[in-house]
């Protein structure tokens, strides 16, 4: 039996943290669903496809994790798939209150969801999304903290957008 998991978020943009995530979530799973979210809620600084897009640059070289978006409840996008384990990460103890809260909840909706909790290499401990779409909004260098690809993504696309 395969061993999948979800690693769900907004990724608005995805960091290197994220990343990070991933990369460790894809050496303990076989397959790794990265789900992007709609988070019309969080009103993002990214359209979902622009986001799905960017999270493709990022996990390109990574064989066995694949992009989806969606807009449903995570449990049932899970249940859609197939998939029972959740991936999400703690960079602070600042994220564990809303973490253990969100993974209550998901198992109250559905009881055979498990949700495992990774902590990022400390190197990128520190990186957050609002951190870096602050930086961005301030016209501030954002290459070390995304991935090169997302970098170049985010440059082109406000070149346009100038």
């Amino acid at each position: 039996m395969e061993k999948r998991a979800i690693y769900p978020g907004s990724f608005d943009p995805i960091t290197n943290g994220h990343l990070d995530i991933i990369r460790r979530a894809a050496s303990l799973f076989d397959e790794v669903v990265v789900a992007v979210s709609k988070s019309a809620d969080k009103n993002p600084l990214f359209a979902l496809n622009e986001r799905v897009s960017m999270v493709e640059l990022a996990v390109s070289d990574i064989k066995n994790a694949r992009v989806l978006p969606f807009e449903s409840l995570l449990v049932r996008f899970a249940k859609e798939l197939g998939i029972r384990v959740l991936v999400r990460g703690l960079r602070a103890v600042s994220d564990f209150e809303y973490e253990l809260q969100m993974g209550y909840a998901n198992e109250s909706l559905d009881p055979n969801i498990e949700t495992i909790y990774l902590m990022p290499t400390l190197k990128y401990a520190f990186i957050s999304a609002s951190a870096v779409r602050s930086i961005m909004r301030h016209d501030g260098r954002i290459d070390h903290l995304v991935p090169r690809g997302v970098a170049e993504y985010i440059q082109t696309k406000n070149a346009k957008c100038s």
